[in-house]
């Protein structure tokens, strides 16, 4: 306990320094990508740290994330970047092809916000810009930083991977400096080898450690819920595993409930009676919500593992049917006694009492150490700009 205190403070003293120091008036601008809400989600904690430091924050968003986010920073400036509206396929043999197909639509996207972010840095003047995972938001009159996890793209053609691999590292290292929010450990972090891969981009690759808007470690509760079901990525999928949740709800007697990741909807569901359904929650509560369910059943996407892990809460991952990373990041925190997983098209039922019956053990990881890293990132990059 003395040495979880002495630590704090010591991280208390070391932000309130690289305030006093640096930081007074800048100005950053942090966009994230609209690929499912996990990027906004993200962007949660940092925004926040920035904020708290000193900085003005201008969000820049569309769609769901941009309403997301305007929910969790009423105060803050949100100005409208569109995002790639990207689509899925129901069968996950096609979705290589459907990804294929929209290449077109999410070139021309990233070339839109590079044209829109020259205008906004003529009007705005911000002093440093944080991109996660959108390829066009790089500029030389600024620091621009770019956020992923997945240096290592998967694909399931040995060819194509390579062929995509190629194009992420010509993107990424257009960025002044590369952020991923995992261990730089090679034998102790997340995401495996999507974060650690063989050869790193050209530009700086700073590992931030564990990026989760659930920071702190939280004293263990009573369950309200057996069961919580968190939907969320791009459509049809979303709506395919909230139609297979609905599916096994009325054989559940115990408690549970549903959060959709629909920030933008108002319209709801109609859910058995031992079963609360919320479209979106903010993040105290929805953190309030996974501290007291007993089971978390949820897509394999990389923040919401990130969430897990800060929580130290036992899951059920579904990974996204066709989404490489999604599968690879399941198959991988499974193998490790992490997280127990199943397919979409599995007998739903079935695996979530196969997951209460296997004994996880997450480990115990340090989730802010992503506080000091960002801080004595982005002054850096500051500081060397004024120079």
């Amino acid at each position: 306990m003395f040495l979880k205190l002495k630590e704090f403070y010591i991280t208390k003293l070391f932000k309130r320094t690289l305030i006093t120091k640096f930081n007074t008036g800048k100005k950053v601008l942090i966009a994230p990508l609209d690929w499912g809400l996990g990027h906004a989600t993200r962007c949660i904690p940092i925004i926040r740290l920035l904020l708290d430091s000193g900085f003005e924050v201008i969000i820049a968003a569309g769609n769901a994330p941009k309403a997301l986010l305007q929910q969790e920073f009423p105060d803050v400036q949100c100005v409208d970047l569109p995002g790639y509206n990207i689509e899925y396929t129901k069968d996950k043999r096609l979705l290589p092809l459907k990804i294929l197909w929209q290449a077109p639509k999410i070139l021309i996207n990233i070339y839109r916000e590079q044209r829109w972010l020259q205008g906004f840095i003529t009007t705005y003047q911000p002093d440093i810009v944080i991109a996660d995972n959108r390829f066009g938001l790089y500029s030389k009159l600024v620091p621009c930083v770019f956020i992923t996890h997945q240096l290592s793209i998967l694909a399931p053609v040995k060819w194509i991977q390579v062929f995509i691999q190629k194009i992420n590292y010509r993107c990424i290292n257009r960025f002044t400096v590369c952020w991923v929010p995992d261990f730089e450990d090679a034998n102790n972090n997340i995401a495996g080898q999507l974060s650690h891969p063989a050869i790193r981009p050209a530009i700086p690759v700073k590992y931030m450690g564990m990026l989760s808007r659930f920071k702190k470690d939280q004293p263990e509760i009573s369950h309200k819920f057996k069961y919580l079901f968190l939907l969320s990525g791009p459509e049809p999928q979303r709506t395919l595993l909230e139609e297979k949740v609905m599916g096994v709800l009325p054989f559940i007697q115990e408690p549970c409930s549903i959060v959709r990741g629909l920030p933008a909807i108002q319209n709801t569901i109609e859910v058995p009676d031992n079963c609360v359904v919320y479209n979106h929650l903010a993040t105290d509560a929805l953190e309030q919500l996974i501290l007291q369910s007993e089971l978390v059943v949820c897509r394999s996407g990389y923040t919401s593992v990130m969430e897990l892990v800060a929580l130290h809460k036992m899951a059920l991952l579904i990974p996204t049917p066709g989404q490489t990373e999604q599968e690879y990041l399941a198959r991988n925190l499974q193998e490790q006694g992490w997280f127990a997983t199943c397919n979409q098209d599995d007998d739903l039922l079935k695996a979530i009492h196969i997951a209460l019956s296997k004994n996880y053990h997450l480990p115990r990881m340090q989730h802010h150490l992503f506080e000091e890293s960002i801080l004595t990132s982005v002054n850096t990059l500051i500081k060397q700009r004024l120079h």
